[in-house]
């Protein structure tokens, strides 16, 4: 347990020293990730499908995030093929390490176990998204665009975006995987922290969580850091659905209240933050309100049409 206390004494202690951003040169960058979005719900015509209007908003989010974080990186002789690369051929959002020239201490291979599970899920998803869905009752239609969704998340985030990883990462490119296996987690610190989708997670604390908790200390940070989620998904989701609105924001907003109560010294004291406690407080708070997240009208109006398009449904 005492443990368990000085690592956080030793997180917080780190976090308070970082120095402050002035607010000029933190807004640098942020134009695009502003713009882009805002053309999209400006131009896009209103006869589109709900999920080509989603496409467009995410693509649209994601571009920004990419071109906030490769400008304020200030690497210089980068070749022009590692920087084409960095916005076409990776999802991560961490430029100084994919454009850093890479020593061989410092890259992690690719272990073949990883392309194995890599395409281990691609498969799963693909048999899901194709398979499975197709067996569902049309009068079941939430319950399919459950399936579909779990198996393009299989197929992108655990399939494609590993696969591309361990590519990068056996030719010398510093490319980490984006999932960490995020069932392992012990604690909603350690699930969000490092191990679920860290390419948002690397952005998060960036450029929300460090510059805030400079300003208002550790705990807004990480609050702001999953109110930020919760617009951006509400934005990417209800928005094109036309429903459900402020459900994800709540859904983050519930992880972030959470996350405080587990770093809190009653529920470190009683061992919630690790072991298999800690394991199914994480299943608890991530599992209940997950319809919050992704709510029926955004299952049926977006996704379901979206496998309908797929031929998937």
């Amino acid at each position: 347990m005492t443990q368990i206390s000085d690592v956080h004494d030793r997180h917080f202690a780190q976090i308070a020293a970082v120095p402050s951003i002035p607010m000029l040169k933190w807004w640098r960058g942020w134009v695009p990730l502003t713009i882009g979005p805002t053309l999209v719900l400006l131009l896009v015509p209103a006869d589109w499908p709900r999920w080509a209007f989603m496409w467009a908003l995410a693509i649209a989010i994601f571009i920004g995030c990419k071109w906030l974080t490769w400008r304020r990186t200030t690497l210089t002789n980068v070749p022009l093929l590692r920087n084409v690369a960095y916005f076409t051929l990776w999802p991560g959002l961490d430029a100084a390490s994919f454009l850093a020239e890479s020593t061989p201490s410092g890259l992690s291979r690719c272990h073949p176990s990883e392309w194995v599970a890599g395409m281990g899920s691609l498969s799963f998803g693909l048999a899901l998204l194709f398979g499975v869905a197709r067996m569902i009752p049309p009068q079941h239609a939430y319950f399919a665009g459950w399936t579909g969704m779990i198996g393009i998340v299989l197929i992108l985030h655990f399939g494609v975006f590993r696969l591309l990883s361990c590519w990068w990462r056996n030719i010398g490119v510093r490319a980490r995987p984006l999932m960490n296996r995020p069932l392992a987690s012990t604690s909603l610190s350690e699930f969000w922290g490092r191990r679920w989708n860290t390419a948002f997670r690397d952005f998060t604390h960036r450029f929300l969580f460090r510059p805030l908790t400079s300003c208002f200390g550790a705990r807004f940070g990480v609050l702001a850091g999953f109110i930020f989620s919760g617009a951006l998904h509400d934005l990417v989701i209800s928005i094109p659905a036309q429903g459900g609105y402020g459900g994800p924001t709540t859904f983050f907003a519930i992880q972030g209240g959470a996350m405080m109560i587990e770093r809190s010294a009653f529920v470190r004291r009683i061992g919630l933050g690790s072991g298999l406690s800690g394991r199914l407080f994480v299943l608890l708070v991530l599992i209940l309100p997950l319809g919050l997240l992704f709510h029926r009208p955004f299952v049926v109006g977006v996704i379901v049409p979206f496998m309908h398009a797929l031929g998937a449904f």
